[in-house]
């Protein structure tokens, strides 16, 4: 089974390039080199069409329904289970920045797990959600359905910072 490992190893690989080259992105535009920061987000899509590949090859894509529940359990976790302890010892080792890092993450993955639930409510009742701009944090992730709020109320950004997501 040596060839599932090494998918599951390569899918998480290219996810975390993905994420990895996005980041630089966006430093190179904040330095002026939209060329470099092209590149960079031309690699990502890249680094995104292999992952895809290699979770199709494993079978993890499903239907929807099966894919909501998928990720109802991973939000479970992290916010139950990884950031509590992740939280706990940051706390504990005095790393501010991190803990304010996994904080943010645990309130929000709760906020995503509530917000898979209700859709997979909807997808078994046989429909969709009902259509509602849906905006993001761009500090902490917080994520709401209708309109943003005047500030957020999980790291404190102003409102009008948030990203609607199309």
């Amino acid at each position: 089974m040596a060839t599932k490992e090494n998918l599951k190893e390569a899918f998480a690989g290219e996810s975390q390039a993905n994420r990895k080259y996005l980041a630089f992105a966006k430093k190179a535009d904040e330095d002026g080199l939209p060329q470099v920061a092209k590149l960079f987000r031309a690699a990502a899509e890249a680094e995104t069409v292999h992952a895809h590949a290699h979770l199709r090859v494993l079978g993890g894509i499903k239907s929807t329904a099966e894919n909501l529940e998928t990720a109802i359990a991973g939000e479970g976790e992290e916010f139950k289970e990884m950031y509590p302890k992740f939280l706990a010892e940051a706390q504990a080792e005095g790393e501010k920045p991190a803990e304010i890092s996994f904080k943010n993450a645990l309130a929000v993955e709760e906020i995503h797990h509530g917000l898979y639930s209700k859709a997979l409510e909807a997808v078994k009742s046989g429909g969709d959600l009902p259509a509602t701009p849906i905006y993001v944090c761009p500090v902490c992730g917080n994520t709401v359905e209708g309109s943003p709020p005047e500030k957020c109320p999980i790291c404190g950004v102003p409102g009008d910072k948030f990203m609607e997501i199309a």
